[in-house]
C-alpha cells in the first residue's frame, strides 16, 4: 500500500517520532495543555504543526529498533524531549498559582475554592485569578511562539534518540524549581506587605480599643484590602512575569546544551 505521503516505513517512524516531540511540547505548555481544550483539537493542532514542520527538518535518523519495546522507548525518549522543554514556562505558571494561594491565605479566602479551567480541579479563587491574567499575558507576548521554534532548533540540537538525562540536567531543573518560590513570592510580595502592615495596626488597635471586635473588622478588611493592593499593583505583576517570560529563551538554549552534552 503506498504511504502517501511519506516514501517509505522508515519515514513514517521518523514522523511519529517528530509527532512525539511535538505532542510532548504542547502537552505541558500553559492554556493548550489544559481541559478546557477538546482532545480531538489538540490531537489534530499537534498533526498540523508536525505536518508543516517535517518537510523543513533536516532529520538525520537513527538505526530503528528491531522490536516494538525499542521502538516505544525511543518514542518515549522523543515525548521526554518535549516535556523538558516546556517544563520551564510550567514551572513559572506554578509560582503565579503559589503567589495566589499566599495572597488568598492572608485575605482569608482559602475557604473559597473553584474549578481551575486549565487543570479541571478545585483550587483557590485568588490562583486561578491570577493564573488567567498571566495566560493572557503569555499569549499577548507571543511567549507560545517561542516554543514552535524551539520544535524546529530541537532537531538540529538534539538528535532522534539524543535525550539522556546527565547530572547538570537534573541540576538545572532543580534551580529553575526553586525560582517557582522566589518569582512567587515577588508576584504576591505587595499584597503580603500591605496586609501584614494592616494587621500590625489592627493589632494596635486591639490593645488600644478591647471592647472593639478586631476579628469582625478585618475579615472585610483584608478582602477590601487585598483587592485593592493587587488592582494598584498589576502593572508590577505584569512586569514581573515579562522579565520571567523574557528568560524563557535563555533557559530554553541551555536546556539544549545540557541534553546535546548528555547525548
Amino acid at each position: 500500500m503506498p504511504l502517501y505521503p511519506f516514501p517509505s516505513l522508515r519515514e513514517v517512524l521518523v514522523f511519529a517520532l517528530v509527532l512525539g516531540r511535538v505532542a510532548g511540547i504542547f502537552a505541558a505548555i500553559p492554556s493548550f495543555g489544559g481541559q478546557t481544550v477538546p482532545m480531538n483539537f489538540k490531537v489534530l493542532t499537534v498533526l498540523m504543526i508536525t505536518l508543516v514542520c517535517f518537510p523543513v527538518l533536516k532529520i538525520t535518523a537513527p538505526p530503528m529498533p528491531a522490536d516494538a519495546f525499542g521502538l516505544g522507548l525511543l518514542v518515549l525518549s522523543e515525548v521526554a524531549v518535549g516535556l523538558t522543554l516546556a517544563l520551564v514556562v510550567q514551572m513559572v505558571f506554578s509560582a503565579v498559582e503559589f503567589s495566589g494561594q499566599i495572597i488568598g491565605m492572608q485575605m482569608g479566602l482559602t475557604i473559597a475554592s473553584i474549578i481551575d479551567p486549565s487543570r479541571g480541579s478545585q483550587v483557590q479563587l485568588m490562583s486561578v485569578l491570577r493564573s488567567l491574567l498571566a495566560t493572557l499575558l503569555f499569549l499577548s507576548l507571543d511567549v507560545h511562539h517561542m516554543f514552535i521554534r524551539a520544535i524546529i532548533e530541537s532537531f538540529s540540537v538534539i538528535p532522534i534518540g539524543g535525550w539522556h538525562i546527565t547530572g547538570e540536567l537534573v541540576s538545572f531543573l532543580v534551580q529553575r524549581t526553586s525560582d517557582i518560590f522566589v518569582i512567587g513570592v515577588r508576584l504576591a510580595a505587595p499584597v503580603m506587605v500591605s496586609l501584614l502592615l494592616a494587621s500590625v495596626a489592627l493589632g494596635v488597635m486591639a490593645r488600644a480599643f478591647p471592647q472593639m471586635n478586631i476579628f469582625i473588622v478585618s475579615m472585610p478588611l483584608n478582602i477590601g484590602l487585598g483587592f485593592l493592593i493587587m488592582g494598584g499593583t498589576l502593572m508590577i505583576f505584569f512586569h514581573v512575569l515579562e522579565v520571567s517570560f523574557g528568560n524563557l529563551n535563555g533557559q530554553i538554549t541551555t536546556l539544549f546544551r545540557l541534553m546535546a552534552k548528555g547525548g
